[in-house]
């Protein structure tokens, strides 16, 4: 049954429901309604609820919940994501799940508590020092958030790596109906190999550490690299849209996807043949839908984001390799893309690309 929820609520609920039992977080907007959700829900099932003092104590907080085997999460925006980044990386260190909700706002710097999606390259790249990689879901609806919050805490414990879910503050203060997903009943306590919780049948003594001497962390990261690999062969998850005929391409995630999504099929029943690609998981990036593309047909690919200048342009023109120009449009500091604005861009896209209209 669909209930009328706000993003945040959702993705909240959806953790709830996956068999999150573990929440450390700190208010900051626009995610706050995401701790305030759980201060009272987790209790109900069982579960703890923390406002840390920081988001640096949030964070290892977390840390130890996810070592005695507790489905554990946290959340921020890009101020408090910076102060969480060395937790985030003895978390990827010593193997731990987790589920990393980043809700982001302008910036840089204290910026605007203004939706915003300025933390592209912070989320997708470099989320804490050592190299390590996570994978980034970006949701663009309010279900969306819901289903993907759900499956990643399945994806943390598969992979023992935290996973990042991406979305701006406009999704997680939309309210939408959304199918929130099932309870699971979730055993923790001596059921996880990395559980530092006792087990009654063997009682072995397990060490949890991100330390390890040179030969050993060489093959760790060895088993990381194998890993991303894995991610880009079977995890990758896209939306192509129109793209049989598309002589022009946008590429948007989040909330900026459905605003272009709108355009292209306004811009469709112009006569103009428009298409769109849509990043689910932003890492691994859906490289193969763009080497897809038929460039001897595609006369020029846009980046269209919230935030200037466009931070997911390196990873298409990686893909693109000079074979079409690529443009970009966006709008910044807290201020959203409009339907006419994102159309005008458009139509002064395709005319820079010397099409007809």
């Amino acid at each position: 049954m669909k209930t009328l929820i706000k993003g945040n609520e959702a993705v909240a609920e959806a953790a709830v429901r996956a068999g999150c039992r573990f929440f450390a977080g700190y208010p900051i907007t626009p995610q706050t309604e995401i701790p305030d959700y759980l201060s009272s829900r987790l209790p109900e099932v069982g579960g703890v609820f923390v406002q840390g003092e920081s988001e640096v104590a949030s964070v290892n907080m977390v840390y130890g919940a996810a070592a005695m085997g507790t489905r554990a999460m946290t959340s921020s925006s890009g101020p408090g994501m910076s102060l969480k980044a060395e937790g985030v990386s003895y978390l990827s260190g010593a193997k731990l799940p987790a589920l990393l909700v980043y809700v982001t706002r302008g910036g840089p710097g204290l910026g605007s508590i203004q939706p915003a999606q300025s933390d592209y390259l912070h989320a997708t790249k470099a989320l804490g020092h050592g190299g390590f990689r996570l994978m980034v879901f970006a949701p663009a609806s309010v279900q969306e958030a819901a289903d993907l919050a759900y499956a990643a805490f399945d994806y943390a414990e598969r992979d023992r790596n935290p996973v990042v879910l991406l979305m701006d503050g406009c999704l997680g203060a939309l309210l939408e109906q959304a199918e929130l997903p099932p309870m699971k009943e979730i055993s923790h306590a001596g059921t996880k190999k990395w559980s530092l919780e006792k087990d009654d049948t063997k009682r072995a003594h397990r060490v949890i550490t991100p330390i390890f001497p040179e030969l050993i962390l060489e093959n760790e990261n060895k088993q990381r690299g194998k890993l991303v690999k894995n991610w880009e062969e079977n995890d990758v998850q896209v939306e192509e849209f129109m793209l049989e005929d598309a002589e022009y391409i946008a590429i948007a995630y989040g909330i900026a996807a459905r605003l272009t999504k709108e355009a292209v099929i306004a811009l469709r029943d112009q006569g103009i043949k428009v298409g769109m690609i849509r990043p689910i998981t932003l890492f691994p990036f859906p490289k193969k839908s763009l080497q897809a593309l038929d460039y001897d047909r595609v006369k020029g690919i846009i980046d269209i984001e919230m935030t200037i200048p466009a931070q997911m342009r390196d990873d298409i023109e990686l893909e693109v390799r000079g074979r079409a120009p690529v443009f970009e449009y966006g709008r910044s500091g807290g201020i959203l893309l409009e339907d006419e604005g994102v159309q005008t861009a458009m139509l002064q896209f395709i005319k820079d690309c010397g099409g007809d209209m």
